[in-house]
């Protein structure tokens, strides 16, 4: 008999909600506050905080803290806009700190 497996997601490292599908993952290869963060094309469950801008590694960008929806913990942030036209690419993006997330259903 064939078993159902479900999306591979990850969950608030804090109340394990959901917050991101595996297969949303665009790279692996960014740097958050706290160590290492990937970039997602979409999230769930969680709530964009206000605009800010930021100096972050490759430039200026406005950027938005996003939290979980459930138990409020920060989780990285979402881009709104990017400054530079080699960094567009990230606008409306998603970065989760690698520290904050933890994987379900694998």
């Amino acid at each position: 008999m064939a078993e159902l497996v479900g999306p591979r997601v990850y969950s608030c490292c804090n109340c394990r909600n959901h917050v991101c599908l595996h297969d949303d993952i665009i790279s692996k290869a960014f740097q958050g506050r706290n160590g290492r963060a990937f970039l997602f094309s979409h999230a769930m469950n969680v709530v964009v905080g206000a605009k800010e801008d930021r100096h972050l590694m490759t430039g200026l960008h406005t950027v938005a803290d996003i939290y979980c929806n459930d138990c409020q913990e920060v989780l990285g942030w979402k881009y709104e806009r990017a400054y530079e036209e080699t960094q567009k690419y990230k606008e409306g993006k998603f970065i989760f700190e690698k520290s904050k997330i933890i994987k379900e259903n694998w």
